[in-house]
Parts: structure tokens; C-alpha cells; sequence
């Protein structure tokens, strides 16, 4: 109410003053008197549009009366006008029949400017509008208007001034064909208005709906039907056609001031002139597609405006980032032709009041006072005070009785005006920007921002541009206003929400090309594997020894290489398409735009957005590198380490050309996920293929091998498939020779390694606890059997006493398969360090042989736990002292648990001899093993005896001797009752050479070499019989 009053009290000062406007004279009072009376008509229009209006304005004075006692003073007249302005712009007419010959000559002013602005597109061509080089003999001359402001000024404003202003003032339409010529220019333009941010005015039918009723106007109601059906027919192929002008005007002047920044200072005004025609195409087409209203969309949907976009935040970018030297220009041009020429102009003045000579000789002062200097040395600049003083001098000029008419001083006026734009290219850069090329009304129009943001990324050719999108997001907080704080954080919000919304899809789009790049690289990196050579080797000995192989019709496999050959360059093979379609794609298109700026701030947010993809690409190769081990859980079935490790080097290889195109630590990508590979479970608890491939050798192959259907070959290093009724699904040699070993380190790395070991010493301590059990329940035999071996007779009836002999030595047997299969792993381990770090694994080497003998155990298996996660070799494996220390039991002392130890040795020994009587107990020289696994034996004696008496604190050394004199005593007594006791002499070479405790000499004196010898001789004559 009271800004109503204000407004109307306004406008009869204007029009008792009879103010002249003129908006290439005196444009800012113009332009501000045309603002005033389209923001007073715009208002008025929103109101009658809120429907519980007078319900609100009920409840207002009701809070009112609650509050103070009494209605509101004014809420009779607030009623009143709502009321009144049921129909607003038809009370408006009536109340601004006074105001008419005001307005009407500020809108007729426009005459000169909106025709000129509202050019179609082959007209603004054949004038070759904004380009810098159509004329290079003038590239440095600065670009001048005598209507500078005018042309950047809005023409979504100038278009709302026409309309509300002439049908507010509609009798100039029939008095003046100036006027009736730009109402007509206006219809014909556009078929709605913005009222406010997505609230729109449909012109035509409003404008009919009024002058309906008015007495003869049935020519306006034609011109107006006439017009509309231009609007709908033309209005959009021409707006088209801007656009499409636009996009390539705005990338020369992009393109020319990226080259030669220094021109931005002459040519700061087409800067602006382009942003400004840029922004109201877009938002023209932003305001026309969500409300359409012919049958043909075609000219409202464009699919190209991101490439517009960009250029806009291009130019944007070049301004910010070279204001200084537009600074440095214009303050130059400031104090060395525009004070020179204001004060010729002052001086000629045959009129010059003393107030508005003050004003113009501080004028003068004020640019003579500058120089380059202020610049360079950062001073800020602040032209506010004058351009408000200038406003003022057009207030004081512009009146009908003033003594210094601005009207009879034309040229006056157009000068301050040009000089007013060089001082806002000095000290209001920002603003200028904001003015000229806000597009914070697509906060508002989400839905359709989201839609031009997918059409982009769909479009191959635009998705370069893609990154204007969430640059345009910073603009948003533009049109929030001090008078409403609290829609702030709405906005705010909103912005934020959709920066990084357009962030994440780039990136997952980007994320989505380069891992269909992978997938075909491993493809092809997989058809060079050593598997799928087989075949082709195998005919070309058979086609060289003549003879038939396959089946007729079989398809032949195509060789490695021939999606590369072509015959000529019009042959294009699918693999030529896919790297010319999805690799320029990609690199020429996604990963520009990505990589376009380092970072962006939206609402005091920082947003980066090669992070996104850094993201994206982190959790892709995750899931990949786990896919890839194709582990199917219900058949058990896993890749080979070696072909997984072959697919993850294609897949980095792809991953580290990245780098080539956007500026990400690729690197940082592969530690991070490489490095979460080796762990139990990645960061989002999801299992790794450290955890898969742990679980399948656990779980399947030693699991197999304890079924007796897998042997260790010591000779080959491997386990090797037994021939066995029910074949298994997996060759173990192909997941447990060396070079798959070897692949499984490089794949694990030391931690994954060390994680498998403690998975298997797991194992082994849960065997050794069942062990336990059984030698406490056969404690008292034990007992007494430890200290009866020069007893033969007693010995043999207290064997005959012991329980569960088998279940011990197949126990054992567990635990030395576990043991070969992890020396298999160390071993590989060590390898693959010795190539990665050689010079560190040797000090770790050089360091653990040189531990002297009396170091302390707990300082000695600090080493050792080192040396084991190198791969090295230990006399006591620390993982399996960790893993038996857990086993303590609180129920036994240590003096109870070290002679459980003992017992168990003694256990082991006596039951050794039951082996010789087994079939499957031969010895074959060939795998220099058994086929039941029984040498596996050697290194779990060695390694539980080391592991439990250094947890008990016991002679190591002296429990081995003991061990191997009851073996001897055993193995001796054995002799006339067992017929193949030389693959027990074998197997007691056999401990003694895996231990690093006992000597030859030792085995010497308990078995005479030639006994040793004998056996050997006797197990390879064996073996050659049994072969022939």
C-alpha cells in the first residue's frame, strides 16, 4: 500500500515537473522511470493472481487487531485496492490517463534503439555484428556508440516498457504510427512476457481481452490478431536463427580475445553488447518452451544452447580474469580523452548554473586525478559518488524550467552516458556481468534446465560444453534480493544440489566411456593370452605332418591383430569405429569440458570437478578388478591369478592414458584401489579379491587336496590333479605352479600376502588344537611311551593302547600341505619383491642371516615377522607363533602345555611307522613326493615343533633330536614287519633336510648312510619297474 502511494505521488511530481525522457539523452533517469512504472504494473498483476488474497489480507489485520489492540489504520484502503484491481490492468488504464504524454515519450524514445536491437539474424550477419575481424585495419580502435548504454540493454526490459507501457498509455497507439509501429515490432517478437522469475504474461490475449471493450479499437484487436499469428508462425524460426548467429559470433570473440586479451580494453563494448543479445535469446527460449502455443515444438527445443552457454561463461572468464587491463585502458581513456572533452564541452556551455557547473567541474577533477599507476599498485576504484551525481544533473536538466536543459544539450548527455560506461568498466566489472549476462532464471525452470543438460550430454558434438551447466549453478544467488533473506539457503540449496548433480552425471558418463575403452583393451589383450595360441600351433604341426584336424565347417578362430587390418581407408572396421566414435568422444569432448577449470565456487562451495571423476573411476575399477576374477561362489570357479593380472594391467594401461586428456593423479586412482585390493574387505565392506582368492584356495583347492584328489609335487613346485573318478572342474597345476604364484603376488602384494598367510596359519591352529585333544586323551600312554623307547616289548603294547593314530597323522598331513602350499606363496613373494625392490629385500635378507645367536627370541622374531613379509624363509615362522600363541589355554599352566608339546612329538614319532604299510605311501622319485602327501610331513614337523617350543620357551634343537631318536628306535623296529620301510628312510632324510635344527651328522648317527642310500636305490628301482 504504502509503495503504491509512493509510486503514484512519483509519477505526479513527473508529470507537474514535465520531466523530457529520452533514453539515448538521459537514459538512466529513462530507463528508471520505465522500470518504475513496469515494476509498479507487474506487481499489481502478480497480486490479482494470488488467490487467497483476501483471505491473507484478512488474517493480516485479524493478527493485527490480536496484537495491537486495534485493525490496522490502513486496512480499509488495503481491501479496497484489492478490490479495485481485481482486473489490474484495466484499473491501471484509467489511472494512467494522467501519466499518458510521460510515458508515451519515453517509449517513443525507444525508437531509435529496440528496432535496431530487434534485427533478424541475416541482417545482423551481412553488418558482420561483433566481429573483431571483419575490419582488422580497426581492430584497435575502441568501439564507440552515441548510444553506449543503450546497446546492451535488455530486450526482454525493452519489450515489457512497449507492451505494459502502451497498453497503460493505448492512446498514443492511435495518435502517433511511432508508437503503433513499435507496439506491433513487440507483439510480433514474442508471445509472453516474464512477470516474475517463471511467471508469465500471455500479450496477445491480454491485450485483446482489454481493448475489447474500448470503442473504437477494433483496428488495435486486428493488429494484434495479425501479430499473434506472426508470433507463432515466425517469432521462433527467427529466434532460431539469432541463436545460431550467436554461437558462432560469441566463439570468434572468444577465440580472438583468448589469442589477444589486450583487445578486451577497445572492444569491451561488444563484450557486453554479445553477452546481452546471448542472455535474452536464452531466456526467450527458456520462457517460449514452457509455454508453447502452436503444434510444432521444433523451433523451441535446441538441443545446441549449451555451446551458446559456453561461449557466454567463456567471455565471462576472460573479463574476470583480465580486468586489470581493462582497468589499466579505461583509466587511461578516463583521464586523457573523456576529461578533455567533458571540459571543452563544459566550457562552450553558453548556460551554466553554479550547482551544475560544481557537479561537471568534479566531474572533470575526478578523471583528470587518475592514472595507470592506481592500478598497478591495486587501488580500488569507486565511481559510485559520480555516476550518482550524474543521475542527479539528469534529474535537475530534465525539467521543463530548468536553466540547463539536458533537451537542448544533446550531445552533453550522450557524452556523460559514454563516460558513465567507461567508469563501470573501471571499478564495476562484476556488476557489468551480472547485468549483461545473468541466467539465474533457470533456477526456476529446473525441469527444463535438466532436460537441455541431457540433451547435451547425448549430443556427441556438445558434450564439450557440458560444463556450462554447473557454472551456470553460481548464478543463481543472483537473484536472490536483501529484502528477502530467507529464501537464501533455499536457492542456495537448490544450487548446490544441481552443481553437483551435472558434476556426478559428467563423470559418470566419462566413467562409462573409459570402461567400455577397458573392456575391449582386455578383450584384446586377452586374445594374446598363451591359452588361445594352443590350437593354432596345433594345426600348423598338423598341416605340416599332413594331417586332418576339426571338424568340416568348424569356423576358424581369428587370429590377434585382425581388427587392425583394413585393405583401405574406406574400409572401417568395428574397432576403428569404436576408437573414433567413443575415443574422440571421450578425449576431444567429456574430458575437456571435466577438465575445463581446476575448480568452481557455487554459494561459497567449492566444487572440483576432476575429483567426480576421480571418484568415479576409483569405484569402476574397484568393481572391475573384482569382476574380473569371474568367482561364481555356487561352482567354485575363479580366474587364473595370471589372466586376472594380465586383464588389470590392460585396464591401467587405458586408465594411465586418462592422463593425457585430463589433469587427475591417475596414480593416486591405482594406490588407492590397488591398495584396498589387498585388504580383507575395500572401503564400502565389500570383499576384495584378496578375500575371494584367499577363500578359493582355502575353501576348494587345499580342501581337494585333503580329499586326496590334488598331490604337492615338490619337483614341480606345484599341486598337481590325481587321477580320481569324479574329475574336478579346475587344473590346481594352472592356479599353483610358479608363474600363477608369482601373478597372485603381484596382484596381492605383501599385504594381501601376509592376510593369506594368517587365513592358513588359522587353518593350522585349528588342526594343531584337535591335536591337543587327542594327545590329552592319550596322555598317560604317551607318557610312559616317552621314556619306554629302549623297551620294545612295552612300546609295543602301549602303541597298541593309543586312539586315533590315523586321525594324527592326518592332521599333520593338513598342516604340511598348508605349509608347502604358503612356502609356495612366500617364495613367489619374494620374487616378485626381488624384482620391485631388490636393494631393500637384500638388507632384509642380509639383515635376518646375521642375527646372532644370543639375541633375545622377542627382538629375533621381530626380524623374522620382517623377513616373512619379504618372502624370506625362517628358521621359526612367525605367523604360526602368533596364530598357536591365541591357543593358550587358561585351564593348563605352561609346564601342562609344554609337556602337550612334547607328547605331541612323541605322538607324531611313534606313528610315523603305520605310514609304511600304506600303499599310497610309495615314494616317486619323479614328483620326489608321495601321492598321499606324506612329505608334506617333513616341513609340518619341523615348522609346529619351531612354533611351540619358542612359544613355550623350549630347546628346539634338543626336541627335534629327541624326535628323531624315536623315529629311528620306531622306523628300526618296524623293519621285519613292513616291507617298505626305505620311503620312511627317505622321509627321515626328508625332515632332517627341511629343518634348519638338524644336521647330516645327526641323521648319521641315528641311520647309517648306507641304510640312506640303500632306500634310494630301492625306491628308484621301485619306480623304474613300476613304469615299465
Amino acid at each position: 500500500m504504502e509503495f503504491k502511494d509512493h509510486v503514484c505521488e512519483l509519477l505526479n511530481t513527473i508529470d507537474a515537473c514535465q520531466v523530457f525522457f529520452d533514453i539515448t539523452v538521459n537514459f538512466d533517469l529513462t530507463k528508471n522511470y520505465l522500470d518504475l512504472v513496469v515494476t509498479y504494473t507487474t506487481l499489481m498483476i502478480v497480486l490479482s493472481r494470488i488467490e487467497e488474497r483476501k483471505a491473507i489480507i484478512g488474517l493480516y489485520n485479524y493478527a493485527h487487531e490480536m496484537t495491537h489492540g486495534a485493525s490496522d489504520r490502513e486496512y480499509p484502503r488495503l481491501g479496497q485496492m484489492i478490490v479495485d484491481y481485481e482486473n489490474p490492468l484495466k484499473k491501471m488504464m484509467e489511472e494512467f490517463v494522467p501519466h499518458g504524454k510521460s510515458l508515451s515519450d519515453a517509449l517513443i524514445s525507444l525508437q531509435m534503439v529496440y528496432p535496431r536491437r530487434n534485427l533478424s539474424a541475416d541482417q545482423w550477419r551481412n553488418a558482420q555484428l561483433l566481429s573483431l575481424i571483419s575490419a582488422p585495419s580497426t581492430m584497435l580502435n575502441p568501439a564507440q556508440s552515441d548510444t553506449m548504454p543503450c546497446e546492451y540493454l535488455s530486450l526482454d526490459a525493452m519489450e515489457k516498457w512497449i507492451v505494459f507501457g502502451f497498453i497503460l498509455c493505448h492512446a498514443a497507439l492511435n495518435s502517433d504510427p511511432a508508437a503503433l509501429s513499435l507496439w506491433k515490432l513487440a507483439l510480433q517478437s514474442s508471445t509472453c512476457l516474464c512477470l516474475f522469475r517463471d511467471e508469465v504474461f500471455h500479450i496477445h490475449k491480454a491485450a485483446e481481452d482489454l481493448f475489447v471493450n474500448i470503442r473504437g479499437y477494433n483496428k488495435r484487436i486486428n493488429d494484434i490478431r495479425e501479430c499473434k499469428e506472426q508470433a507463432l508462425s515466425h517469432a521462433g524460426s527467427m529466434h532460431r536463427e539469432r541463436r545460431k548467429f550467436l554461437r558462432s559470433a560469441l566463439k570468434e570473440l572468444a577465440t580472438v580475445l583468448a589469442d589477444q586479451p589486450g583487445l578486451l580494453g577497445p572492444k569491451a563494448l561488444f563484450i557486453f553488447m554479445a553477452l546481452s543479445f546471448a542472455r535474452d535469446e536464452i531466456i526467450w527460449l527458456l520462457r517460449h518452451a514452457d509455454n508453447i502455443q502452436k503444434k510444432s515444438t521444433d523451433d523451441f527445443i535446441d538441443k545446441h544452447i549449451a555451446e551458446l552457454i559456453f561461449y557466454m561463461e567463456e567471455l565471462r572468464a576472460h573479463v574476470r580474469k583480465y580486468g586489470p587491463v581493462m582497468q589499466r585502458y579505461y583509466v587511461q581513456y578516463l583521464s586523457g580523452f573523456d576529461a578533455v572533452v567533458l571540459n571543452e564541452m563544459v566550457q562552450n556551455l553558453s548556460v551554466c548554473p553554479e550547482d551544475e557547473s560544481i557537479i561537471m567541474s568534479s566531474f572533470v577533477n575526478t578523471m583528470t586525478s587518475l592514472s595507470v599507476k592506481q592500478v598497478e599498485d591495486g587501488d580500488v576504484f569507486d565511481f559510485r559518488g559520480m555516476r550518482l551525481d550524474w543521475f542527479r544533473l539528469q534529474a535537475y536538466t530534465s525539467v521543463s524550467k530548468a536553466s540547463l536543459g539536458i533537451a537542448d544539450h544533446k550531445e552533453l548527455g550522450k557524452m556523460m552516458n559514454t563516460i558513465i560506461f567507461h567508469t563501470k568498466m573501471v571499478d564495476s566489472l562484476v556488476e557489468m556481468l551480472v547485468e549483461t549476462s545473468d541466467l539465474s532464471i533457470f533456477c526456476f525452470y529446473s525441469r527444463a534446465f535438466e532436460k537441455m543438460f541431457q540433451q547435451c550430454l547425448e549430443l556427441p558434438s556438445q558434450s564439450r560444453h557440458s560444463i556450462c551447466f554447473p557454472l551456470l549453478c553460481a548464478h543463481f544467488m543472483s537473484c536472490t534480493h536483501e529484502l528477502c533473506p530467507e529464501e537464501r539457503h533455499h536457492i542456495g540449496d537448490r544450487s548446490l544440489s544441481l552443481c553437483n548433480m551435472f558434476l556426478d552425471e559428467m563423470a559418470k558418463q566419462a566413467r562409462n566411456l573409459i570402461t567400455d575403452i577397458c573392456t575391449e583393451q582386455c578383450t584384446l589383450s586377452d586374445q594374446l593370452l598363451p591359452k588361445h595360441c594352443a590350437k593354432t600351433i596345433s594345426q600348423a604341426v598338423n598341416k605340416k605332418s599332413k594331417k586332418a584336424t576339426g571338424k568340416k565347417g568348424e569356423q576358424e578362430r581369428e587370429k590377434p591383430g585382425v581388427e587392425s587390418m583394413r585393405k583401405n581407408r574406406l574400409m572401417v572396421t568395428n574397432f576403428n569405429f569404436f576408437y573414433q566414435t567413443v575415443g574422440t568422444y571421450l578425449t576431444s569432448f567429456l574430458c575437456f569440458s571435466i577438465n575445463y577449470v581446476p575448480n568452481l565456487v557455487v554459494w561459497e562451495h567449492t566444487f572440483t570437478p576432476r575429483e567426480y571423476l576421480t571418484s568415479h573411476l576409483e569405484i569402476r575399477f574397484t568393481k572391475s578388478i573384482v569382476g574380473m576374477t569371474m568367482y561364481n561362489q555356487a561352482t567354485q570357479e575363479i580366474a587364473k591369478p595370471s589372466e586376472l593380472l594380465t586383464s588389470v594391467r590392460a585396464y591401467m594401461t587405458v586408465l594411465q592414458s586418462i592422463e593425457n586428456y585430463v589433469t587427475i593423479d591417475i596414480t593416486r586412482v591405482f594406490n588407492n584401489v590397488l591398495l584396498q585390493q589387498t585388504q580383507h574387505l575395500d572401503s564400502h565392506g565389500e570383499p576384495t579379491i584378496t578375500s575371494l582368492y584367499t577363500n578359493w584356495y582355502l575353501e576348494t583347492l587345499l580342501r581337494q587336496v585333503s580329499n586326496g584328489h590334488i598331490a604337492y609335487f615338490p619337483a614341480m613346485k606345484a599341486f598337481v590333479n590325481l587321477p580320481t573318478e569324479n574329475e574336478l572342474t579346475f587344473n590346481a597345476e594352472e592356479y599353483s605352479d610358479i608363474s600363477e604364484m608369482r601373478s597372485l603376488s603381484e596382484l596381492l602384494g605383501p599385504y594381501g600376502m601376509k592376510f593369506l598367510s594368517e587365513s592358513l596359519m588359522w587353518h593350522i591352529s585349528s588342526q594343531v588344537a584337535e591335536l591337543k585333544k587327542l594327545v590329552v586323551e592319550n596322555v598317560e600312554v604317551l607318557t610312559q611311551m616317552r621314556t619306554s623307547f629302549d623297551k620294545p616289548d612295552h612300546m609295543a603294547a602301549l602303541f597298541k593302547k593309543l586312539t586315533s593314530v590315523d586321525s594324527v597323522l592326518k592332521r599333520m598331513t593338513i598342516i604340511g600341505v598348508i605349509l608347502s602350499f604358503r612356502s609356495l606363496a612366500q617364495e613367489a613373494l619374494r620374487d616378485v619383491l626381488s624384482c620391485h625392490i631388490p636393494f631393500l629385500v637384500s638388507s632384509v635378507e642380509d639383515f635376518k642371516d646375521h642375527i646372532p645367536r644370543e639375541t633375545d627370541m622377542k627382538v629375533a622374531m621381530n626380524v623374522y615377522e620382517l623377513s616373512s613379509a619379504a618372502g624370506l624363509p625362517c628358521e621359526i615362522d612367525p605367523a604360526l607363533v602368533v596364530a598357536l600363541s591365541s591357543q593358550k589355554s587358561e585351564n593348563n599352566s605352561p609346564e601342562e602345555e609344554y609337556k602337550i608339546a612334547c607328547l605331541l612329538m612323541v605322538f607324531v614319532a611313534v606313528s610315523l611307522p603305520t605310514l609304511a604299510s600304506n600303499v599310497m605311501s610309495q615314494y616317486s622319485p619323479a614328483i620326489e613326493g608321495h601321492c598321499n602327501n606324506i612329505h608334506c610331513l617333513a616341513k609340518a614337523i619341523n615348522q609346529i615343533a619351531a612354533a611351540l617350543f619358542t612359544i613355550h620357551k623350549g630347546s628346539i634343537e634338543d626336541r627335534l633330536k629327541e624326535f628323531l631318536a624315536q623315529c629311528n628306535k620306531c622306523l628300526f623296529k618296524s623293519m621285519n614287519k613292513c616291507d617298505s620301510t626305505e620311503e620312511m628312510f627317505v622321509f627321515t632324510l626328508q625332515i632332517v633336510q627341511e629343518s634348519p635344527f638338524l644336521t647330516m651328522d645327526l641323521l648319521e648317527s641315528c641311520f647309517p648312510y648306507v641304510l640312506l642310500r640303500n632306500a634310494y636305490h630301492a625306491v628308484y628301482k621301485q619306480s623304474i619297474s613300476a613304469s615299465a
